[in-house]
């Protein structure tokens, strides 16, 4: 299944019904006055986080979806029926934009959370509403309001407490086939993972994270190189990222400025992101000499100027990767406990990963209006080369014998 994780789609609650103008006439019974009844209310649009699920591939090619309409009132006093509310369902994680204000509905982080994004029209009103001591016939109803209408854009961001970033072939896939029982594609050529991957590391027995797998950044990933930063936006919800750096590129690159490039895309991306809790790992140290080993190590450090936790590991063995788990679980658990005692440290958490998302909308709105501006100018470039005439491609030919 394609992963989608992006759609913009329109949603329409129903109407409501309008009311009735109804008397009641019935054999015997004189003057029987108004028994118009009121509508039905319009159907509302919810949104339902389903764990079944994990792309918004389905919405991606049918984009519009309205709720029922409520019923008009009936004589005799009869209300209209209700329309019939429409649930979508959504992944776990899924964030609910709207397009005109810019305004986030809701996020969806719970399986069985269910967000309203459009509330249904109310009922209009029968004219036995009217009814008075002072007016015996009304004649008065009202007509049931519009339900609302809205332009979405759902953004899905993977749940995930640890995520990893670095260049294509770092070992990241490799890293989270060592660490849980998912089991990405790994191979000796870049861009193996072309979608996000997710992991379960299970510690100790009720101890668990999640940890997440993203396609890797090249150089000027930022202007839209190689897949680009479209990716980096799932990072957004992790407490902890891993940076992985390989060790002995295949391409004998230096692994102290491949890992400068990536701090400087993240940067370029999102500057809160880059301030995120980051932990270095240093990758494939089985395939560097051993007498060479500390030196290329200690070399990616100083380029950096790392101060934070660094790890020396071997995914492919398994090497180093259970302490570097161990530690994450013993990490995430801390924090968690620290968010839960304290109500401010938890709103200042939530407050940087609105910002964060906030941040990686703004950049993947600009690289995209570069892109089009891009291939405007490419598109009217080749219609000025097709708009020539006969002068152009005058020639003066001397014909000699």
């Amino acid at each position: 299944m394609k992963f989608v994780d992006e759609a913009p789609i329109t949603v329409q609650a129903g109407n409501g019904g309008k009311g009735c103008l109804s008397f009641r006439r019935e054999k015997f019974v004189a003057k029987g006055g108004p028994d118009g009844g009121d509508g039905g209310d319009g159907g509302s649009v919810y949104l339902l986080a389903d764990e079944s699920l994990n792309t918004l591939v389905d919405y991606r090619y049918q984009p519009n979806y309205q709720a029922q309409n409520g019923e008009a009132g009936r004589g005799r006093n009869c209300t209209g029926a209700k329309g019939e509310d429409l649930v979508l369902k959504v992944p776990v994680g899924t964030t609910a934009i709207d397009v005109d204000t810019g305004e986030t509905l809701g996020d969806l982080l719970e399986p069985g959370e269910k967000l309203l994004v459009a509330q249904g029209g109310w009922h209009g009103l029968g004219n036995t509403r009217f009814k008075s001591s002072t007016n015996r016939a009304p004649r008065q109803t009202t007509p049931g309001s519009e339900g609302e209408r809205r332009s979405i854009k759902l953004e899905l961001k993977v749940l995930a407490d640890v995520g990893m970033l670095g260049l294509p072939n770092a070992g990241k896939s490799t890293f989270i086939r060592a660490v849980s029982a998912a089991k990405p594609k790994v191979a000796n050529y870049p861009f193996t993972t072309l979608v996000p991957n997710l992991g379960v590391v299970k510690v100790q027995k009720y101890r668990s994270f999640v940890i997440a797998d993203i396609p890797g950044l090249i150089e000027g990933a930022a202007e839209g190189a190689g897949l680009g930063i479209r990716f980096l936006k799932h990072l957004t919800r992790c407490r902890v990222l891993l940076h992985l750096v390989d060790l002995a590129p295949f391409d004998g690159s230096d692994p102290a400025q491949n890992a400068l490039a990536i701090e400087r895309e993240l940067e370029a991306f999102s500057p809160t992101l880059a301030e995120r809790e980051r932990w270095l790992v240093l990758n494939k140290t089985d395939l560097v000499p051993a007498d060479e080993l500390e030196e290329r190590c200690q070399s990616v450090v100083n380029a950096l100027g790392w101060q934070g936790p660094v790890f020396r590991v071997a995914a492919i063995r398994g090497e180093g990767t259970d302490v570097l788990a161990g530690q994450l679980m013993d990490y995430l658990e801390e924090r968690k406990e620290l968010e839960e005692q304290d109500g401010e440290l938890f709103e200042a958490e939530q407050e940087a990963q609105r910002q964060m998302q906030r941040e990686a909308r703004e950049r993947i709105e600009h690289l995209r209006e570069a892109q089009r501006a891009r291939r405007k100018a490419a598109k009217e470039s080749d219609e000025d080369d097709e708009d020539w005439d006969d002068d152009d491609y005058d020639v003066d030919v001397e014909y000699r014998p």
